[in-house]
């Protein structure tokens, strides 16, 4: 059975970035939040709120739909699969994402996929994030 990443537990979050900084050291071998397949958000005016967005593994993405050079293609078991040799990065990818889930490197101009690894959970130290089974 498919496994994809979901936020289990977003009132515990407590904004330590840890799931982003697992993510983009593993990734994209580098010690920022800025390259992070995810983002935690604080909400504005209001203390000790968070958002976590992450990768839904949509059904239909259409984040796919709108790549006009098909370098993003549906992962097995939901989510994608992305092949920067074909990006032109046109950012529509990233205009497509409604929940504004997928991110963007600045600074090689292409978006960051999460693989749904959960390394990003096993960093948490709340458990706000879990590698859940879907069918």
């Amino acid at each position: 059975m498919a496994k994809l990443m979901r936020v289990v537990n977003r009132d515990q979050c407590i904004g330590c970035f840890s799931c982003m900084y697992a993510c983009s050291r593993t990734w994209q071998q580098a010690i920022t939040v800025e390259k992070a397949a995810l983002r935690v958000k604080n909400y504005p005016g209001v203390e000790g709120a968070f958002s976590v967005r992450i990768c839904y593994g949509c059904n239909n993405p259409d984040c796919i739909v709108v790549c006009p050079t098909q370098a993003l293609t549906k992962r097995k078991g939901g989510g994608v699969v992305f092949d920067s040799s074909k990006c032109i990065h046109c950012r529509k990818c990233i205009d497509a994402c409604v929940p504004g889930a997928l991110q963007w490197d600045t600074e090689f101009e292409i978006p960051i996929i999460c693989h749904h690894c959960g390394i990003c959970a096993s960093y948490c130290p709340n458990s706000v994030l879990a590698l859940v089974e879907v069918e």
